[in-house]
This record gives C-alpha cells, structure tokens and sequence, in this order.
C-alpha cells in the first residue's frame, strides 16, 4: 500500500471516529503543550538571568542588607529589623585590597517637571561607579562626576526616553529639572538600550547618592554594587566584605552577598523543580493518551474487523493491516502534538508580550523531543490492537455479525 493510499485511508478511518480522535488530540496536545510552555518558560528565565548578570559581569557583587539563609524563610516575627547599609560601609569596601569600584544605590520614583511638563520616574541614587558597572554609556554630555559619595552636588543624567518627553528635540544640556522638591542640572542623557536587570534606564533619572539620601530622606542604601579586579579574588573578597561588615556592625553578620553564581545556582533549583512538573503533567497526559489510544484503537479494530477480513481476503499482508492501526495512531498524536506545539507557541508569545524583556522561547529539542513522545506513546499503546488486527483470520473476520456495530 503507498503512502498517499494509507494516508487517505486513515484519514477517511478518522473522520468515521471523530469524537474519539477530538478525545486523543486533546490527551496528546495536553501532553506536548505542557513539555514545550514549561520548557519555553524555564528557558527564558535562565536566559533572561544570564543575560542580566552579563551586563554586570562575573565579578560583581551586590550586597543586600538582611541575612538571607538559603532555606528562604521569612525573617524572625520578633520585632528586629535590618540594620541599613550605609555611605560609611561603601567608602569602606572601597578601600579593601582587589576591589576595584563600588557604587551604593538608593532607587526611587518622584515626579519629575521641567517647565511646564511633569510626570513620574525611577531615579537612582548612585555614585559615577555605577556607569561603567552596569556598562552604562551616555549618548549626549557625560555621566555623573567622580566625587566624594556624599557630596550631594545637584546634578542629573536622564534616559533618552524622559528627554524626549521633557525636552523634545531642543538642547537638554544645562537645562534644569526638578525632582521632588530639589532642582538638578541635567549634565547627560543615557544611552538607550532597553531594560536592565528589570529597570527600563531610558524612564530612569540618575543622581548623586547622597543627593537622593536628602531627596528620599533616609540615610541607608538599596543596594551596594561591588565590582573586584580579578575573578580568581571573588570568593576572597566576598569574605573579607562579611568580615568587614561584621566588625562594623557591632560583629553581627546581617548582610547577604550575591554573586552570579550564587543566582544562577538558585534559579537551577527551580528550574529542576520546573523540570519535574514538567515530567508529572506530560507523563501524565501521555499514559491518559496512550490508554485512549490503546482503548479507541482496540473498538475500531472491534467495529472494523469485516473491513479487515476483507482486506487480508484481497490478499493484504498482515504486516500492512497492522501498518493501517499504527500510522492512524501516529496521525492523530502527530497532529494533536502540533496542536499543542502551536499552543504553546502561541502561549509564550503572549507571555513575552507581557514581559518583553525576558526571551520566551522553547529549544528546538524541547520541540522535536516532545512530538517524538507523543508519536513513540501512541506507537507504543496502538502495537497491541495493531497485532491483534494483524492477526485475524479472513474467514472469521467476514462472518464476525459483531462488526460494525458500538
């Protein structure tokens, strides 16, 4: 039998059966949909953590005020609080051996006005440090200066987006703004290159740390970004900036220290954990598929046993009456899998229109692996029916006054 004459065939078995088939496509789609969206998803966030830490570059630390155990408890209900970071830590860390720049970090959003023009937008309080650390470059004037980290000089570097919207096309350098309360000369204009580790800088206002310290009226800090010369010095280092900490916090260990590494390592956990419901959900969908498959196959070699003795009485070998029972079942899990393929596709499509900056896609062997799954399971659960068609007798199948009916 050819392959456009088989093809046809099952198509023709198919469209008798169609509340069953509709039943296997779901099952299988199920199965395959599960594989690819989860897969797409995890993928994308991997990526979207390395793409971030990237940008910073291995050997960077960021330090985090608060003790973060690794189990990822909540903190104590006993009244303590985080002790904050401060200007005095930052100077600190930059005078230890092999650490090459610091920029401490305070982020807030105030409502920025120039003019007659006003709206709301993230501003960040840093030191010039924080440029070449987040690899940030400025497309017009030049980033903030290099000076003390508390001189509260009342100076601005703005992202190209908030430029356009308060300054249109005219001459920004110069020009004042206000933040809240204070006035700020915009000294230059961020390059635009989209989000970074989920800030959007071409929305953002940068400014002197200690200028935000007034502007938000607190003393402490966000974060403090930690950039050391060399990476082989990256573990010495991070221990020596807990010693240092330590000491200077009355010998109280109450910061948290991350490196890309350490992220990574943390976002695999849940990627395997990922990877485990993944298996639960498509191993579950494809035994319901293969026992649909197994059960549905099983009535039609019931309902077409006479169309089967008249086949191997015309002389068809038994190995193409069984070919007819196995190519029909591939053809529906072959067509439910790419049912589920462009659901999931379609998903994570919707899913990074939501979340632009996270690169939602599923690895081409998530793809070929799950519709080689779908076809394997109903190759696997229709070999039984199959074989037992294959092995009709002619005569026996003619007179079966049971055929056709169910």
């Amino acid at each position: 039998m050819r392959i456009l004459d088989l093809t046809e065939f099952n198509y023709r078995a198919i469209s008798r059966q169609r509340m069953r088939s509709t039943m296997l496509l779901i099952a299988i789609a199920i199965g395959v949909l599960a594989i690819n969206l989860l897969t797409g998803i995890g993928e994308g966030g991997k990526q979207f953590v390395l793409g971030e830490f990237d940008v910073l570059g291995k050997n960077v630390l960021i330090v985090i005020p608060g003790k973060k155990e690794t189990t990822g408890g909540m903190p104590p209900l006993t009244g303590e609080t985080t002790r904050d970071l401060t200007l005095g830590d930052a100077e600190a860390i930059l005078r230890l051996p092999n650490v090459s720049a610091v920029a401490p970090l305070i982020p807030g959003e105030v409502e920025i006005s120039a003019g007659a023009l006003s709206r709301n937008a993230l501003t960040f309080g840093t030191s010039a440090a924080f440029f070449s650390i987040r690899q940030l470059s400025v497309a017009q004037g030049r980033a903030l200066p290099q000076t003390a980290m508390d001189d509260a000089r009342p100076v601005c570097v703005i992202g190209s987006k908030l430029r356009r919207e308060l300054f249109g096309n005219g001459r920004v350098l110069g020009q004042w703004l206000r933040a809240g309360d204070r006035r700020f000369r915009v000294i230059g204009v961020i390059q635009d290159r989209g989000q970074s580790m989920g800030f959007d800088m071409s929305d953002a206002i940068v400014i002197p740390v200690a200028s935000a310290q007034t502007l938000f009226n607190t003393e402490g800090l966000f974060r403090i970004f930690v950039e050391v010369r060399a990476l082989e010095t990256m573990d010495t280092s991070r221990q020596r900036i807990i010693d240092l900490l330590r000491e200077r916090h009355d010998g109280e260990e109450d910061v948290t220290l991350i490196t890309q590494d350490s992220l990574l390592s943390a976002f695999t956990d849940i990627l395997d954990t990922m990877t485990l419901a993944v298996a639960g959900i498509a191993g579950i969908s494809m035994l319901v598929a293969g026992i649909l498959i197994m059960n549905v196959t099983l009535i039609s070699v019931s309902q077409r046993t006479r169309e089967i003795g008249l086949l191997k009485a015309l002389g068809t070998p038994a190995r193409t009456v069984r070919l007819i029972f196995l190519s029909e079942a591939a053809l529906i899990a072959l067509v439910g899998g790419l049912a589920g393929l462009a659901i999931s596709e379609l998903a994570l499509l919707g899913a990074h229109w939501v979340y632009p900056s996270v690169p939602f896609a599923t690895p081409n062997w998530a793809r070929a692996g799950s519709l080689l799954i779908a076809i394997a399971t109903a190759l696997l659960f229709a070999a039984l029916p199959a074989q037992k068609a294959a092995k009709m007798a002619p005569v026996d199948a003619l007179l079966d006054k049971k055929a056709g009916q169910g």
